[in-house]
């Protein structure tokens, strides 16, 4: 039995479903419809799987290494996140007569722009979180036992963080459209939508504002 498997799973796990910018996301988007969070769970997905990917390849070592391409990255990736929040809280605010004509079992269907949309949500979200490259960066070698190829190990490693993706994020998805009939109640949607809206500006507001991460 591999022993570091187990606890790279374990810690993987944590990690992937620590409430943050892309649960939000998926959470707001799948309060819209079924697809669309899936959609936002699968872009989710599509960011982790870059971020792998750049760990394996070492090119996130460069951009650690390089202060003003990293801080430029935060910058993208809080501004993207800070606009999907005032975004949410601008619609909160326009359309609270639309949302209380709503069925709270009537939950909207999707067109394929929405579906798109909803898909490059959640990849945008993810794919620029600048954490991202510095946490695989010192998490994965860390599970390369003494004396095993790296390589080999670490697309492992990196898979299994990606397939925990595309079972927690899809899972949430289907939970929050399972409790659609409660939760696309008026007043909770709206709670539910002002409080994803406050977390992403929160969010972005942290990332634009804060010190360069190291």
């Amino acid at each position: 039995m591999d022993a570091q498997l187990i606890a790279f799973t374990g810690v993987a796990a944590g990690m992937v479903a620590l409430p943050g910018a892309d649960f939000a996301v998926v959470v707001r988007n799948a309060l819209a419809s079924r697809a669309a969070g899936l959609a936002s769970a699968l872009g989710v997905a599509g960011g982790l799987l870059i971020h792998t990917a750049l760990a394996v390849a070492g090119l996130a070592a460069v951009l650690v290494t390089m202060p003003v391409l990293f801080r430029t990255v935060q910058l993208l990736g809080g501004a993207y996140v800070l606009y999907l929040g005032l975004s949410a809280l601008y619609a909160l605010r326009r359309s609270p007569a639309r949302q209380s004509a709503t069925p709270p079992e009537a939950p909207v269907r999707p067109e394929p722009e929405a579906f798109g949309r909803a898909l490059r949500q959640g990849f945008l979200t993810n794919a620029l979180n600048p954490k991202a490259p510095v946490l695989f960066l010192s998490l994965l070698p860390q599970f390369v036992p003494d004396g095993q190829p790296p390589l080999p190990r670490t697309l492992l490693l990196a898979a299994l963080v990606v397939a925990l993706a595309l079972v927690w994020f899809p899972a949430v998805a289907l939970l929050v459209d399972r409790l659609g009939r409660w939760l696309r109640r008026p007043r909770t949607a709206r709670a539910i939508e002002g409080g994803s809206g406050v977390a992403l500006t929160g969010l972005g507001l942290v990332l634009v504002t804060g010190p360069l991460l190291r």
